[in-house]
């Protein structure tokens, strides 16, 4: 009997020390390595590349986060910093469901991951 709690409470300790594991991990990711890089990982569209073109199209930091937020709100060809063309193979976005605070917190994000400046060591 006592090899059977014993057992018991070493896959109990297993069982934690996998959730506690996997919380742990998903504590790091924000909103936006949860909703955006499995979605343009899954359609192959490079984060990196999108960020060019709407650094190029906005030209700075708040008009950036302001217009990719207005896209993200209210998805259209004639909005989107990738062209025309890039419909042909690809797909447009539906509106996101993010909040306000959220779709902030993902734009900041993307800015500081994929800036230029401040980034080269």
């Amino acid at each position: 009997m006592q090899a059977v709690v014993i057992l018991f409470s070493s896959r109990r300790r297993v069982t934690f020390a996998l959730f506690l594991a996997i919380g742990i991990l998903s504590a790091g990711e924000g909103v936006f390595d949860r909703n955006c890089v499995p979605c343009h990982r899954r359609e192959k569209v490079s984060l990196r590349r999108t960020f060019m073109n709407a650094l190029l199209v906005y030209s700075g930091e708040k008009n950036m986060k302001a217009g990719l937020a207005y896209f993200l709100r209210y998805p259209s060809v004639s909005t989107s910093v990738m062209g025309e063309e890039y419909f042909r193979t690809h797909r447009l976005k539906a509106p996101t469901k993010l909040s306000d605070k959220e779709l902030a917190e993902a734009l900041d994000t993307y800015w500081k991951r994929y800036k230029v400046i401040g980034n080269l060591e």
